[in-house]
């Protein structure tokens, strides 16, 4: 143990030489919300107001700090608390200096508030606060992009019924926390999705063929056929590919974003999880790896309520997921994810942050997901039909943020008529979905390129005996797959 303690000093004598430590900012959240459902209670499950706060400042209580290091956000947490015996001393210990209290309490498990969601607009589209950030032409992309997006679900989601692609998410009732995070965000910041986010790529350019190709698995796919559909990827784009594997993505965008800040570029990347991946190991490695080499990423959790078929009642128990940055010593907030306005002013801010105070950043997004998790699940089966109902009517995020661009002038029935006709005709999507449909499968070549230069003799052998098995049972295979 001293052996090894020699060498951990030695290490870190060598880390603190070779950083410099930035100040930066200790966001404290000491704020309420309430879930989405009480278990005990099922009028629970009908939507209502959330007591959402309408200042964004509110929601981020600062303190300054000379460093990031536990030792730093300890001493002022520590130095408020009334409960603090100042007439004992405090030791240095490794990491901070603690002080000493002669009373024996245990830190609560939750607090009697909760926290609230930050918002912009209420259920009517109607302002609750001054709010200038988003303009007329931006406005109009958004609502646009939006509007696509559920078109294209929908059609891509009948499609999957049809028996014409084998698998597909939507994104219905999380349309706002897709495309306003997008438009929050600088072309150069990489996305790392969890398999909810084709809406960011949507916004980015991605063409509606593109998606088509993808999801149809063929020639002109940019991913050559490999993944499943919607596991969306583009380089062009800075949209990391997606990855079947739950929160996976997390420790890697903390590394990720570790090398933009050694690079000392003008960008952040930002990762998206749901509610369930929180539970995954890889969640909480992530934080913490952001945390302490303050890394600047920006961590999206779309809590919609339900991991597949478990509610967030039975997923964890803390107040949701914001409460938890708070403990690796990441500045967190929760936002109501049907406001568009609402996701647009948070992600900005945090990319601000993020990107300026080169630290990461965990943004909670409370949206309901309306749809079914998959194609390959029925929600019906653990909820009830008029509880998805209610929700998709009420709180469609779509419908709330056209309401606020008809307010301001910004757009008309005629205009939606057309923006509607438009995407749903032969020369957008639908001729998109006929197009990929006719094109032909990757050859199989493929299948083995793009990892080696040179392919190992193992993989040379696999090849052969694939195309051997290939030829002696050319009924088993897929014809339209050349070899």
């Amino acid at each position: 143990m001293a052996s090894w303690g020699r060498r951990s000093s030695a290490v870190a004598r060598r880390v603190s030489a070779f950083f410099t430590v930035d100040k930066a900012v200790q966001i404290r959240i000491g704020m309420r919300r309430y879930p989405f459902f009480n278990p005990a209670v099922s009028s629970a499950l009908v939507p209502r107001p959330w007591p959402c706060v309408i200042n964004m400042t509110s929601l981020f209580l600062v303190d300054r700090f000379t460093s990031s290091i536990a030792g730093s956000q300890a001493d002022s947490r520590r130095a408020d608390d009334d409960d603090n015996d100042n007439n004992y001393p405090a030791i240095d210990f490794p990491g901070g200096k603690v002080t000493y209290t002669t009373k024996l309490r245990f830190i609560s498990g939750s607090s009697g508030k909760r926290i609230p969601c930050y918002r912009v607009l209420d259920d009517n589209g109607e302002l609750l606060n001054n709010f200038n950030e988003v303009k007329k032409e931006l406005a109009v992309k958004m609502y646009s992009d939006m509007v696509t997006l559920q078109i294209m679900d929908t059609f891509f989601y009948e499609a999957q019924r049809q028996g014409r692609i084998s698998f597909y998410t939507t994104s219905s009732g999380e349309e706002a926390v897709n495309i306003s995070s997008a438009a929050a965000l600088s072309k150069d910041d990489i996305i790392m999705p969890q398999y909810r986010e084709h809406g960011i790529l949507l916004w980015r350019g991605f063409t509606l063929q593109e998606f088509a190709n993808q999801c149809f698995g063929n020639k002109d796919d940019v991913g050559k056929g490999r993944q499943m559909p919607i596991h969306y990827g583009s380089s062009k784009h800075n949209f990391v590919t997606v990855s079947s594997p739950i929160a996976t993505q997390l420790p890697q965008a903390a590394g990720v974003a570790y090398s933009l800040k050694m690079d000392k570029k003008d960008a952040c990347v930002v990762a998206f999880i749901g509610d369930g991946g929180t539970s995954e190991g890889d969640f909480h490695a992530g934080l913490n790896f952001a945390a302490v080499m303050e890394a600047p990423v920006i961590f999206v959790c779309r809590n919609n309520g339900w991991a597949i078929s478990t509610p967030i009642s039975e997923q964890f128990r803390s107040d949701g997921v914001a409460v938890k940055g708070q403990a690796y010593g990441i500045p967190s907030i929760c936002v109501n994810g049907t406001d568009a306005l609402a996701v647009y002013s948070a992600i900005h801010a945090a990319r601000n942050m993020a990107v300026n105070e080169q630290r990461p950043v965990l943004v909670e997004t409370l949206a309901y997901r309306v749809g079914h998790h998959s194609t390959s699940d029925d929600s019906t089966k653990y909820r009830s039909l008029d509880e998805i109902e209610q929700w998709k009517t009420d709180r469609d995020p779509v419908n709330r943020f056209r309401k606020w661009v008809e307010l301001n002038g910004w757009w008309s029935e005629r205009e939606e008529t057309e923006l509607r006709s438009s995407v749903k005709k032969q020369a957008s999507l639908m001729k998109a979905i006929q197009v990929a449909e006719g094109r032909k499968k990757p050859p199989l070549t493929e299948l083995f390129t793009d990892v080696y230069h040179l392919p190992p003799s193992n993989l040379v052998e696999q090849e052969k005996q694939l195309r051997e098995t290939v030829n002696k049972y050319p009924m088993d295979f897929p014809s339209d797959v050349s070899l």
